[in-house]
């Protein structure tokens, strides 16, 4: 079996998109390998568009399905199967989200598929990439579909966004209480209006972005110990909750896991809102 970076080439547009808060990255399987792999939750909603009819996504409760879907930001215990895989996977702020899938998805609800959010769109997309003659083509036509449903999507409230945007930069640290107090909104207020924005509540999505900070500080060969202090939790036993939580897997086996090994790859330039490292 081929070490995880190793086995896919990946490619990156050129040059930066003109939407924030947006990045893409494409994937193609050098090897003719199974693939199966646990997915780790970003703290961002991912477009996974299969190029090549060979990616199933598995979820909870026997749910299967094949094809491009959309994850959520808190999938669950979902993995990602099949062969030959040919796919291009678009990261989303979820501000951004928000506003080009039309709906936020809810915390239950690990995976979509795209065409259950776009309908025929989602199928005309697919085809012209698959007739598309490189990966450049292909992120053109990606950036310009999301810039049509951008330019005609309901954006999120402004205080929402603040919210999301300092809660990125505080690497999850930041409180609600002076969050809400920023916006001028009560706690409860914010409370509501973000988780039906957003698709978490703020306590959830800062656990989230906390959670991918030390997930990617494991990777990267830090020791439990260390990550767990700087990434502000109470000791060992509070890093170790929430990586069980948000990915039913222990600190060790996240720390090789290989859907972060491809990162520094893959999204190296990715922006501000989908990435928090």
């Amino acid at each position: 079996m081929p070490a995880p970076a190793a086995r896919w080439d990946i490619t990156t547009p050129a040059r930066p998109g003109r939407l924030p808060g947006i990045s893409q990255a494409g994937f193609r399987d050098r090897t003719t390998c199974p693939l199966d792999l646990p997915v780790i939750p970003y703290p961002a909603v991912t477009l996974a568009i299969d190029l090549g009819d060979g990616l199933i996504v598995d979820g909870s409760r026997d749910r299967q399905q094949g094809g491009s879907v959309v994850f959520g930001l808190s999938p669950g215990a979902v993995r990602a199967r099949g062969q030959n895989i040919d796919c291009l996977q678009i990261r989303l702020s979820p501000p951004i989200a928000h506003t080009v899938l039309g709906t936020s998805l809810e915390p239950g609800g690990a995976f979509v598929p795209l065409d259950a959010l776009w309908g025929r769109d989602a199928t005309r997309i697919l085809e012209r990439m698959r007739a598309a003659a490189s990966w450049e083509e292909r992120f053109a036509i990606a950036e310009a579909a999301l810039a049509r449903r951008h330019e005609a999507g309901r954006a999120v409230d402004p205080e929402v966004a603040h919210a999301w945007r300092r809660m990125v930069r505080s690497l999850g640290l930041v409180r609600v209480e002076p969050l809400a107090a920023e916006v001028g909104w009560s706690r409860k207020r914010l409370w509501a209006r973000f988780r039906s924005q957003i698709g978490l509540t703020p306590k959830r999505a800062a656990q989230l972005i906390r959670f991918d900070h030390a997930a990617h500080s494991l990777a990267a060969g830090q020791s439990v110990g260390s990550v767990a202090a700087e990434s502000g939790y109470a000791d060992q036993s509070h890093l170790h909750r929430d990586v069980m939580t948000f990915t039913g897997l222990t600190p060790t086996a996240v720390s090789t896991a290989p859907w972060l090994a491809v990162d520094d790859t893959a999204w190296a330039t990715a922006p501000e809102h989908s990435r928090t490292r």
